[in-house]
């Protein structure tokens, strides 16, 4: 039976521990979508004066990003688990077309989309190009394309 993304716990999908996971719930996920919830908690060292800084947004919607491509290290194509005992680390290779309109505050939740552009596969990493957008109360804060690499961890 296919997982439903709502089911994932985001933390075994993302390399990343609090406070540094900036996502808390997927709502859709497909191997070319997702969609993602943060609601902006303290401590979190890219929030300044009660807002999230611009690392923080653009971290966020990485973060976001990686989903798409990083769950083929846990799910097959048919939404079968396949492995959650791997650790997969990713990089963000490159950062284009990046519009940043607004910054969000401390307890204000954030959802973004990420749509897959491009993908390449070795044997031993993933390149993928996505194209990115963030919300806040429905209002865009940040549109980009993310290039990113992600390999799994030794």
């Amino acid at each position: 039976m296919p997982i439903n993304p709502k089911d994932i716990i985001i933390s075994k999908f993302l390399p990343h521990k609090p406070p540094m996971l900036m996502v808390d719930r997927l709502l859709e996920l497909s191997h070319q979508h997702v969609k993602t919830e943060y609601l902006i908690a303290e401590p979190n060292c890219l929030i300044e004066n009660k807002v999230l800084t611009e690392f923080g947004l653009i971290e966020h919607a990485a973060q976001t990003c990686s989903s798409v491509v990083g769950q083929s290290f846990f799910i097959d194509e048919k939404g079968e688990e396949i492995n959650y005992e791997r650790t997969v680390i990713g990089f963000i290779n490159s950062i284009k077309n990046l519009t940043l309109y607004s910054l969000p505050q401390v307890n204000q939740t954030l959802v973004s989309t990420a749509n897959l552009v491009s993908k390449v596969e070795t044997d031993s990493f993933v390149i993928c190009t996505m194209k990115s957008e963030t919300f806040c109360n429905e209002k865009l804060l940040l549109e980009a394309d993310f290039n990113l690499i992600i390999t799994e961890r030794p």
